[in-house]
């Protein structure tokens, strides 16, 4: 580049620093912009190669010393002006590259920026900010060598049975060119929850990346999950909600537990049993046992007869009484 083409540009003003701005604010605010305008970034934007190419021709004077020096000398003698290096009403004074020339080592041609316009190297980056993406070499812009990437995950789904999500299991999924990957499902796991397959997803530069396997998990009959816990609905008499009594509840393992139902338990209240739930290795959940008072849909004659004398005994007791209260608005 001619020594006049830097009197015409203020290189400050393109890096977006002071006159005065250190060696460390002149570094800083390259690294913005070439991230931000670099071709490899900005694919088929001429705009932003343009920009590139100008904050790399700048910070290739101003990050010199001694071309720093030449440049503030030349912008505060030729004020900008364009001169012609030669030609005829030059006069006796010389042109620009006369006034200049011992300044970049003699002849009226003047000297390039370290670099050229393009920058220091394949990358279009000066050598210190090779890690800015990552590193790379290259034949100038659009060469670029990116850092090596991982491949990127695939997704798939399965459905499983709620004792193997409670227990764990091995399934196995088959690709279109037959291959079966197999996906261990951990115990304990949740429905909607993934599963990680590494290196089963697409190929990459760095690698292949993983598979990431949604579990859905099937509903059971019975045993309803909530959290760790495990919820069960467990009927009872009347006679043992009404004087209390000690009840056999089934459990995930396929075992039974006793649970103490308190005299007088109504219907709705849950009894819970700790660590009977579900077991991770972050801890183990409860059984909430519900109980259901169950009526009797048929009652022979001494049952009856025995209801019919409970109900004398107890008629002055009406667990409606409070309702009207209740009901107010």
């Amino acid at each position: 580049m001619a020594s006049q083409d830097w009197a015409e540009k203020d290189f400050y003003k393109i890096l977006g620093v002071a006159k005065d701005a250190s060696d460390a604010d002149i570094k800083k605010a390259y690294r913005k912009l070439a991230r931000k305008y670099h071709p490899d970034t900005n694919s088929g934007d001429p705009v932003a190669e343009k920009t590139f190419k100008d904050v790399s021709e700048a910070y290739s004077v101003l990050s010199s010393k001694e071309d720093r020096e030449q440049y503030d000398a030349i912008r505060a003698m030729g004020g900008g002006a364009r001169f012609s290096a030669g030609g005829a009403g030059q006069g006796a004074g010389g042109g620009f590259e006369d006034v200049f020339g011992d300044l970049f080592g003699g002849g009226r041609g003047g000297r390039a920026p370290r670099g050229g316009s393009q920058g220091f190297n394949g990358s279009g980056l000066p050598p210190e900010f090779a890690d800015l993406f990552g590193g790379g070499g290259g034949g100038g812009f659009g060469g670029f060598q990116p850092q090596p990437t991982k491949g990127a995950d695939r997704t798939a789904s399965t459905s499983i049975s709620f004792a193997g999500s409670i227990n764990g299991t091995k399934i196995g999924l088959r690709e279109p060119n037959g291959e079966v990957i197999d996906v261990r499902i951990p115990a304990g796991i949740k429905d909607g929850q993934k599963v990680r397959v590494k290196g089963k997803g697409q190929s990459g530069s760095a690698g292949p990346g993983d598979l990431m396997v949604t579990v859905n998990v099937k509903p059971h009959d019975f045993f309803v999950r909530d959290g760790n816990n495990i919820r069960i609905h467990v009927p009872v008499t009347f006679p043992e909600a009404a004087l209390g009594a000690d009840i056999s509840v089934p459990t995930l393992t396929g075992d039974t537990v006793r649970v103490r139902v308190p005299a007088g338990t109504p219907s709705g209240r849950t009894l819970r049993v700790k660590g009977a739930g579900v077991k991770t290795s972050k801890g183990d959940g409860d059984l909430l046992v519900t109980i259901d008072v169950a009526v009797p849909q048929k009652l022979n004659k001494e049952a009856e007869e025995a209801v019919r004398a409970f109900a004398a005994a107890t008629a002055d007791g009406d667990p409606r009484a409070a309702l009207k209260d209740k009901a107010k608005l």
